[in-house]
């Protein structure tokens, strides 16, 4: 069977070509995010690249120390991410988001690569890396619009939730509406790109196997328990995340501590 065509760098290079309409588009239109595209397209080539360069080695070493290593850092940077493109307050939140991120991963890895796959060591570098970095991947943004949504909802409405705590009402039952809010903006889309996928498109990890010489079948097979698994684990990491950060963020008195937000949620 035929194996996957390489892209040449000067192939690669002729691929960003097609990033001048979509800049242009953005300039004409006066949007307001060139120099963010510009910079977030260079970061992510930049980022690729040195980790290309990089799995190839923990490829050969296959190290289980290294990859545990690799697996803290990756949470580290994507908690850092999601702070940043919330404005939420380092300080508060990074110690919450971190923890939930660590053990939410750390379950469905578990769950994935040791109940489903059965791997004798799920530290196995060729499943280990790519799955766990999938996983963080598809979660950043879910978490990412329901904290924003959460928060920033309490934050702006801070009169009404402080009017159904004077009124009797429990602080779950008073933070209720914002996160139900707050979750059906993040889990919508979620459900959505479930429903669909493999109806309209392949996605990246199946094109990527049947590319490779994969069955067809067992492509298929992997994606229906890579897609199940990206679902439950946005859904518990974005529960958990909420409920940890609850324990930092609210005083006694079920109050937003001031300074949650760099600034105010727009």
């Amino acid at each position: 069977m035929k194996g996957v065509t390489d892209i040449s760098y000067l192939s690669l290079l002729l691929g960003y070509t097609f990033l001048i309409i979509p800049i242009y588009l953005i300039w004409h239109y006066k949007i307001g995010l060139l120099k963010e595209t510009v910079i977030a397209i260079l970061r992510m080539t930049v980022q690729l690249l040195l980790v290309g360069f990089y799995l190839e080695y923990m490829f050969a070493v296959d190290n289980v120390l290294l990859n545990i290593a690799w697996f803290i850092l990756m949470t580290f940077i994507a908690t850092y991410t999601i702070i940043k493109r919330s404005s939420l307050s380092i300080k508060m939140f990074f110690i919450p988001i971190f923890i939930s991120g660590i053990f939410s991963l750390a379950v469905t890895d578990a769950f994935f690569l040791g109940l489903i796959i059965k791997l004798e060591n799920i530290f196995d570098t060729r499943y280990f890396i790519p799955i766990t970095g999938m996983l963080l991947g598809n979660t950043i943004r879910t978490i990412i619009t329901a904290l924003n949504s959460y928060y920033g909802g309490i934050v702006k409405d801070k009169n009404l939730y402080r009017w159904n705590l004077a009124n009797g009402a429990t602080d779950f039952e008073a933070k209720q509406p914002f996160m139900k809010h707050a979750l059906n903006l993040a889990f919508n889309p979620l459900i959505a790109t479930t429903a669909i996928v493999g109806l309209i498109s392949l996605p990246g990890m199946m094109t990527g196997q049947i590319l490779g010489g994969s069955n067809p079948n067992l492509a298929i097979k992997y994606q229906i328990m890579i897609m199940i698994t990206i679902f439950a684990s946005g859904v518990i990491s974005v529960i958990l995340t909420m409920f940890v950060s609850d324990r930092f963020v609210f005083d006694k008195f079920g109050n937003l501590k001031s300074r949650t937000f760099k600034s105010n949620p727009s």
